[in-house]
């Protein structure tokens, strides 16, 4: 039991192979891989009992809906959006990491650089979270492409290569859009995706 490893590629469902199988699949496959509940059932209960806070803020681009543990943004999404969350609860509360998020993206939509970060707190898969740690390094008003993050990612975990698609899977479902600056990735030919 030991020997073998829950993993599953991005957007699927985890399954257990061995250490023999895992070696012998392929890069992506093998980064790819998910930890469940079943590995970290303290993670999973703390994240379940974990309150949550939401507030809306009205942008030039329309409503974005902001998330929080009370101390820490965990989420901010355009209204609509795909992997809208659909199980948030009314905006309720003022907290001052609204406060500060609603600060940074007045500055923001005006044209200038905010000089501070929210406090963020991401959860993801391990992938995801190295991906968004990438894009968290995209200097201010300039773009990278998602091939450029998936050699980024090649590098950091000693791979040969790492495929572009599994990186814009990440991308897409990056949980603090605007912030963490998944709209400043491109394609290879300089194209939004």
């Amino acid at each position: 039991e030991h020997n073998t490893f829950n993993v599953g590629v991005l957007g699927s469902s985890p399954r257990r192979i061995t250490k023999k199988e895992l070696l012998k699949s392929n890069s992506f496959f093998y980064f790819s891989f998910v930890k469940t509940q079943y590995d970290h059932p303290s993670t999973e209960k703390q994240r379940n009992t974990d309150m949550l806070y939401t507030s809306h803020y009205s942008s030039p681009l329309g409503g974005i809906t902001l998330a929080s543990n009370g101390t820490h943004l965990t989420g901010l999404w355009l209204d609509g959006q795909q992997y809208f969350p659909t199980n948030l609860p009314s905006p309720s509360v003022s907290l001052p990491v609204f406060q500060e998020t609603q600060e940074w993206l007045n500055l923001y939509f005006k044209g200038e650089k905010p000089g501070f970060t929210p406090h963020l707190q991401l959860q993801g898969t391990p992938f995801r979270m190295a991906v968004w740690e990438i894009l968290k390094q995209i200097p201010y008003g300039e773009t990278i492409t998602y091939k450029d993050i998936a050699r980024e990612i090649a590098v950091q975990t000693k791979q040969l290569s790492m495929s572009a698609q599994a990186v814009g899977g990440a991308v897409g479902h990056n949980p603090i859009s605007i912030i963490i600056p998944c709209h400043r990735v491109i394609g290879s030919n300089g194209s939004l995706t």
